[in-house]
């Protein structure tokens, strides 16, 4: 069996990725948040030019699959014309921004991330998972997702931290972006091949950049209702698109909002019976990862999601079916791991993909007996 290949770089609209089904195409919401009629309108492409699903990321961006390489220039056309698309390439590569959730318009959250996007253009060359996030909502939500650079509410006010530091500098919101930029500058100049995130270059980071404590993490969000509208959960981040459509139009929402947590936000909705999306918070659905696997990856060794569904409720903790070791869709340990291996599965208990297995070569039909509790 052959190791799997690591691309380093994420799929975007202008360079999309090749995978077993045709092209992956990625979109970023500005803000994680499409108007009604740009949602409505990714449904309509994911149903003309991809395989009638749109995968959700955790980096709170959407993606379409199944894509034909014919397809790929029409597909950027509509996308500009839904306003989904950077027309410079280079801006939408540095356009890897986390926003918490449940920001109102207008307000800081809102307001810096505007400001960050305007001056993206300002940034030196950075590695390709280089990231942002901005959470500074009343609590931390963004806390547990991978970003290089964050701009926080703290325990006095608005802080910056790089990543892997305990502690920030205190900025206001007139200054924030500059500093931020000044970050990245000292990032650029400082990191190498091998250290190519913030937190790998953390111990040379000068002192002015540390000292303000970050606030408290706010409670998880789950489905349900909340303050700004209904939230859905996708099993395996995979939504149907003509189901989503109709959910969208149903609920009455004027937005879609992302999250990085295979969460979905109907802006205004209302909380309607979605039986094709995961409505309740303790579905074991909510803590079962798996990727697209065979065939639709070329590197997956097994198919995933089936293997993945029949043994959700049979796994107390959380399950991880991967199709190979790279371990795409949970880079971190998961109480049960499967990796694919040559149409069958090796076992990791607490670990990730690329660990050493306990047991090799399991069957489908073997896995539906053993006890995993």
């Amino acid at each position: 069996m052959s190791a799997p290949i690591v691309q380093g770089w994420c799929p975007g609209a202008h360079r999309p990725m090749m995978s077993g089904d045709g092209l992956v195409v990625r979109v970023r919401p500005r803000l994680a948040r499409l108007e009604a009629d740009q949602a409505l309108g990714l449904c309509d492409l994911a149903d003309r030019f991809g395989n009638g699903s749109i995968d959700l990321t955790n980096r709170a961006n959407l993606q379409l699959r199944g894509v034909e390489e014919e397809d790929h220039q029409p597909l950027l056309k509509e996308l500009a014309a839904l306003n989904l698309l950077d027309a410079e390439p280079g801006i939408e590569i540095r356009r890897n921004i986390l926003v918490t959730p449940l920001y109102q318009a207008g307000d800081l959250t809102a307001r810096l991330t505007h400001e960050l996007i305007d001056r993206l253009a300002e940034l030196p060359a950075l590695p390709a998972k280089f990231g942002f996030a901005i959470d500074t909502g009343r609590e931390r939500l963004l806390a547990s997702d991978s970003a290089d650079i964050r701009l926080e509410t703290g325990a006095g006010g608005l802080i910056l931290r790089a990543d892997g530091c305990e502690t920030g500098r205190s900025v206001t919101e007139t200054d924030a972006i500059d500093h931020v930029i000044a970050l990245v500058m000292w990032f650029a100049e400082t990191y190498t091949p091998e250290t190519r995130r913030m937190a790998h270059v953390i111990d040379a980071l000068p002192q002015e950049w540390q000292g303000c404590a970050p606030g408290s993490v706010g409670a998880k969000l789950q489905p349900g209702r909340c303050e700004l509208g209904a939230l859905y959960g996708a099993a395996f981040g995979s939504l149907p698109a003509r189901k989503l459509y109709d959910l969208i139009e149903d609920s009455g929402a004027c937005a879609l909002r992302v999250t990085p947590w295979r969460l979905i936000l109907l802006e205004g909705g209302a909380a309607i019976p979605a039986p094709a999306f995961v409505e309740d918070g303790t579905d074991p659905l909510m803590t079962t990862d798996a990727c697209p696997g065979a065939p639709f990856c070329p590197q997956a060794q097994a198919e995933t999601r089936d293997i993945a569904r029949a043994l959700a409720v049979r796994v107390s903790g959380r399950l991880h079916v991967s199709g190979c070791s790279k371990g795409c869709a949970r880079m971190g340990p998961a109480d049960i791991t499967l990796v694919g291996a040559n149409g069958r599965f090796d076992l990791v208990k607490q670990g990730r993909a690329g660990d050493e297995p306990s047991q090799r070569g399991l069957d489908p039909e073997t896995l539906m007996t053993m006890d995993f509790t």
